[in-house]
């Protein structure tokens, strides 16, 4: 049986898109994130649902150490056969952490952590031990691209800097402020996704890596570090109209969540390698990420970096 595993598969877009693979297309799965309970719970959920395998993988992203835990168990079970295979890692966990800067268990700045490095290192541990035909998509957003009202609203991105971004605001500097921290981690897995479609086809393999922006969806967790007046005129229809008016990207759990499940296991994707894709306004289509992020040597530079910040052994930069 096919498997996923999806980082933060058990609430928001990544548990729809668990219950879109489990009930569509009868995939096992991986529930890998930080809330044991909450994982549980959705993992009971989609076995009564679907009558498929589902594991659970305690992950925080922010933290090296537990991406390397994540990944040995990972490995251990595929080893064993408790699963079949590995057929798409969905590297779809992430936030937006306002007010003061905060840092990682390992000092680096806990957006960039969250939702760009430990993506990178678990993508480095497990790419190996996918099927030839595996997908990689990491959930970006159209908030990367500052020459569009994603971008403008929310922050336009810096450079994708690996060092400045992970220790931005140390030895008292001024720190880049939450959006912009939020949009240029978005961006930087926009490049990491580019850098590792012709790292893999250099390789001879043909596994497929993708970027993916599911829309702005207010109802989801992502804006649980705002004021609660904000959190919830987020939510409003006023806002959800006000915001389409705009020419945000808007997406919902339910679609968004149904199209990630799409690129991950839809045979129309195979050929998806390098691309960016887009849940907007109810459909799901290819499209142009920001002009920046077809820039290869930037995504080399920043990829170098990462190997480093992400403390990788020789024989783990293979990719």
């Amino acid at each position: 049986m096919p498997t996923a595993v999806i980082t933060g598969g058990h609430s928001g877009i990544g548990y729809s898109c668990a219950r879109h693979l489990a009930s569509h297309y009868k995939w096992d799965l991986v529930l890998a994130g930080r809330s044991p309970e909450k994982m549980n719970k959705a993992a009971e959920e989609l076995r009564q649902e679907a009558g498929i395998n589902v594991t659970t993988l305690a992950l925080d992203t922010s933290s090296l150490a537990s991406v390397r835990a994540a990944a040995a168990q990972c490995i251990t079970i595929l080893g064993n056969g408790k699963l079949a295979s590995l057929d798409a890692l969905l590297c779809n966990a992430g936030g937006r952490f306002d007010g003061p800067v905060s840092y990682s268990d390992d000092g680096y700045e806990v957006t960039f952590a969250s939702n760009c490095l430990g993506h990178f290192l678990l993508t480095c541990l497990l790419a190996d031990h996918m099927v030839p035909t595996g997908r990689i998509v990491f959930t970006a957003s159209g908030t990367h691209d500052p020459d569009t009202i994603d971008g403008k609203l929310v922050g336009a991105v810096v450079e994708p800097d690996a060092d400045v971004l992970a220790n931005t605001g140390k030895d008292g500097s001024k720190s880049i402020s939450a959006g912009k921290r939020y949009s240029t981690s978005k961006l930087c897995n926009v490049l990491n996704a580019y850098e590792l479609h012709r790292r893999l086809r250099k390789s001879g393999s043909s596994t497929v890596a993708l970027a993916f922006d599911p829309g702005s969806i207010p109802d989801t967790e992502f804006l649980r570090t705002l004021p609660t007046p904000v959190q919830w005129l987020a939510k409003t229809a006023f806002m959800t109209w006000f915001s389409r008016r705009l020419g945000v990207t808007m997406g919902s759990v339910g679609f968004s969540g149904a199209s990630l499940a799409r690129l991950a296991a839809d045979p129309g994707y195979a050929n998806g390698s390098g691309k960016y894709f887009q849940s907007n306004g109810g459909k799901l289509i290819e499209t142009r990420s920001s002009t920046m992020s077809y820039d290869k040597d930037r995504a080399t530079k920043f990829w170098n970096q990462m190997e480093v910040l992400a403390r990788l052994q020789p024989e783990e930069a293979r990719l």
